[in-house]
């Protein structure tokens, strides 16, 4: 048995443990029943369980929300608007956020895929400083996509104002 301040009472049976537990105004609960002899402790259980519904919540206020971000492209696109589409990817790279690439096939585009993917392969080998490929290109349907994640030690900047 253990005491309410973490001190080792030694071995006790049920029966005084829970007259020490009634005496003290203290609940006797189970911490290792597994263990031989078993283990308790005093304590109050109430504020155990309060002060532990207390970390959880200050554990899920900490936690990083991951963002997915997505961009969308086209086979046959022009090279200012392919600048500008990897101008964005860019921008949320630095950010921190992940980017869903995905490529739209229309018509005749669907026999070519070989085509979105040189063009995924090619924006992943620009912006391949900044983030790496975490799920590499893949049809789906009439789209391909791939999945681009920061690198772990670019972190966020913070905004300038200007």
């Amino acid at each position: 048995m253990v005491g309410p301040n973490g001190e080792q009472v030694g071995i006790v049976r049920i029966e005084d443990a829970l007259r020490l537990a009634q005496e003290a105004d203290l609940d006797l609960v189970e911490v290792a029943p597994q263990a031989r002899p078993p283990v308790c402790k005093l304590m109050d259980y109430g504020k155990f369980k309060y002060e532990s519904a207390q970390k959880a919540r200050e554990s899920r206020r900490n936690q990083q929300q991951t963002v997915i971000k997505e961009q969308k492209l086209r086979p046959k696109i022009d090279p200012h608007d392919y600048e500008t589409k990897k101008g964005h990817v860019t921008r949320f790279l630095n950010q921190g956020h992940k980017v869903k690439v995905t490529i739209m096939f229309r018509g005749r585009e669907q026999s070519r895929p070989e085509l979105g993917f040189r063009l995924l392969q090619r924006l992943a080998d620009d912006v391949s400083e900044l983030g790496f490929i975490e799920a590499n290109p893949k049809q789906d349907g009439r789209n391909m996509i791939m999945v681009l994640a920061p690198h772990k030690t670019n972190k966020t900047k913070p905004k300038a104002n200007a």
